[in-house]
């Protein structure tokens, strides 16, 4: 690892090593419980709808509206935690995702079930943003691609953990509640626990850290000083953001971005009432089958990111990975409800590829100096599918008992997210 004028190379490498070794495990334990939180309850829509009432629609409507929550508030969170430290923004963060998704269990009305899933949204919001801007303050440049990375990777364990923990949960009964109250309220206070540990464990800056020697701070802040001196220096002209948002590659991105995500929320929302129309079957058996595709995808996401590192041209890797989400999607719709489990399970290995494939485009495209809050604007603007795909699937199966038009209509968006990635740029503008 190079190391600039004032530090030495062996003090960075242990400071790098250290850092990683603190602060990446609880990330991806942060990551993990986020998921859990945003995502469970696909696994209750049964049980909302014997409980509260809830029809097809006003599930998806619920369901979506923590990404409406979660789009609004991302910039305006992010902007907060450069004012007040990443410790104490993604400490409070998670402790207020983790005290609504609490909340979720005691939910008793459609009303109430709309206004705490976009809470939950609004609370959420920043985190992701919030840690990679945490990675800036803290790794050289050449170790942040690997800590994201791996922090990527609590996503992916998430996936397969959510079913069969979800599913044990909800085979309990806790302080009189019921086994959906139950795995919401347990869930919720999982991150209320990790967020009380992380105001203990994180620092805001290095020069904070009382767990590195004086000698290891010096390196690591005179490093990433002089990295960000060097990035101002090698260009003339530093584009502004307003200028960027006009940008139509820009909105090239947050428009395929938008079409992946649409397609995971969709899976991962309707997915395991897909998997209970194929027998009568327990929540915990609908648990571990819903991680079925999900394990599935690792594998995918692992072949398809080492064969883009060693044959390069990006857009042909996410249009392939595209392709096949669309393929899956369109023969889910073309046979029993076991087919389309087994069809899914293909589609998973294109859009969780497709997902993680489609980053370095938009990297490598923008000024590094201002990266990091338009890759967050994508971001937000781009998980708003997280909205469109349950609400549009619960209104189809509410008017017509299927969401078969609702799978067609992703296998769609799919394939012409296939075709507009061939004019996204890898570079930017001569």
């Amino acid at each position: 690892m190079r190391a600039f004028a004032g530090a030495s190379e062996d003090h960075l490498d242990a400071a790098v090593a250290k850092v990683k070794q603190r602060v990446l495990p609880l990330f991806i334990l942060m990551f993990i419980v986020n998921y859990l939180d945003r995502v469970n309850v696909g696994f209750i829509q049964q049980h909302l709808r014997t409980d509260l009432g809830l029809d097809s629609a006003a599930y998806g409507l619920g369901a979506g509206l923590f990404f409406v929550g979660y789009a609004i508030f991302e910039v305006p969170s992010n902007l907060l935690l450069q004012k007040f430290g990443a410790r104490l923004w993604l400490t409070r963060i998670t402790i207020t995702w983790g005290v609504v998704a609490s909340l979720m269990a005691f939910a008793r009305t459609e009303n109430e079930f709309y206004v705490l899933r976009f809470a939950l949204g609004a609370a959420e919001a920043g985190f992701f943003p919030g840690v990679i801007y945490y990675f800036t303050r803290w790794l050289p440049s050449a170790e942040r691609g690997k800590a994201i990375a791996l922090f990527l990777s609590g996503s992916a364990i998430a996936s397969i953990l959510s079913g069969p923990l979800s599913g044990a949960l909800m085979q309990t009964s806790l302080l009189g509640l019921k086994g959906w109250q139950s795995m919401l309220f347990v869930e919720g206070l999982f991150s209320v626990v990790i967020g009380v540990g992380a105001w203990f464990w994180l620092d805001s800056l290095p020069r904070d850290a009382r767990w590195l020697s004086a000698e290891q701070k010096l390196a690591l802040e005179t490093t990433i000083e002089a990295e960000q001196r060097e990035r101002e220096a090698s260009q003339s002209e530093r584009p502004g953001v307003l200028r960027l948002l006009r940008d139509p590659q820009i909105v090239l991105f947050c428009a395929i971005y938008f079409a992946i995500q649409l397609t995971i929320y969709a899976a991962t929302f309707w997915l395991p009432s897909i998997i209970r129309k194929m027998g009568d079957l327990t929540d915990l058996q609908v648990g571990f089958l819903n991680s079925v595709p999900w394990t599935i995808s690792i594998v995918g996401m692992y072949l398809a990111a080492a064969g883009a590192a060693r044959w390069k041209r990006p857009q042909l890797w996410v249009a392939g990975a595209l392709i096949i989400a669309a393929t899956g999607m369109f023969l889910s719709t073309t046979g029993g409800p076991i087919f389309a489990f087994v069809a899914i399970c293909f589609a998973a290995l294109g859009f969780k590829s497709a997902s993680s494939l489609f980053w370095p485009i938009p990297q490598g495209y923008l000024d590094a100096r201002i990266a990091a809050a338009v890759i967050a604007l994508i971001n937000s603007l781009g998980n708003l599918g997280g909205f469109v795909a349950p609400t549009v699937f619960g209104r189809l199966e509410k008017a017509t008992g299927s969401v078969q038009y609702g799978l067609y209509g992703l296998a769609v968006a799919s394939i012409l997210a296939a075709g507009l990635v061939f004019l996204a740029r890898t570079r930017p503008r001569a």
